[in-house]
């Protein structure tokens, strides 16, 4: 079940990094986005440790319990997303021309 979960999570990233890239083509960098995504997940995961922290010091079990299943859900997405590469630009624009080139190089081609 987990592996489904992570899955699906990996699958919904990557989507919405495309549609980040399709529609800001030249004004995003995917891995800028990434990188403050990831710092802010950290934030957050931290706060929600602290949260469990406090809680289990009030002796609130329960309630600790809920604010350190969360701050581990953040810790998986972490996971998830540091293993996405995102291609960087400059990578993009020489994948591009190495493609034109080896294209080139087989001749021309006809379309239909």
């Amino acid at each position: 079940m987990t592996q489904l979960h992570d899955l699906r999570l990996r699958l919904l990233i990557q989507q919405e990094s495309e549609n980040i890239a399709n529609s800001h083509p030249a004004e995003l960098d995917l891995s800028v986005v990434q990188a403050r995504c990831l710092c802010w997940l950290a934030l957050l995961a931290e706060a929600h440790e602290d949260q469990a922290n406090d809680a289990e010091s009030r002796g609130d079990t329960e309630q600790a319990m809920g604010w350190f299943a969360d701050s581990m859900r953040l810790r998986d997405v972490i996971q998830v997303v540091t293993t996405i590469e995102i291609p960087l630009p400059d990578c993009l624009e020489a994948e591009a021309t190495e493609a034109i080139e080896d294209d080139s190089a087989d001749g021309p081609s006809f379309a239909a």
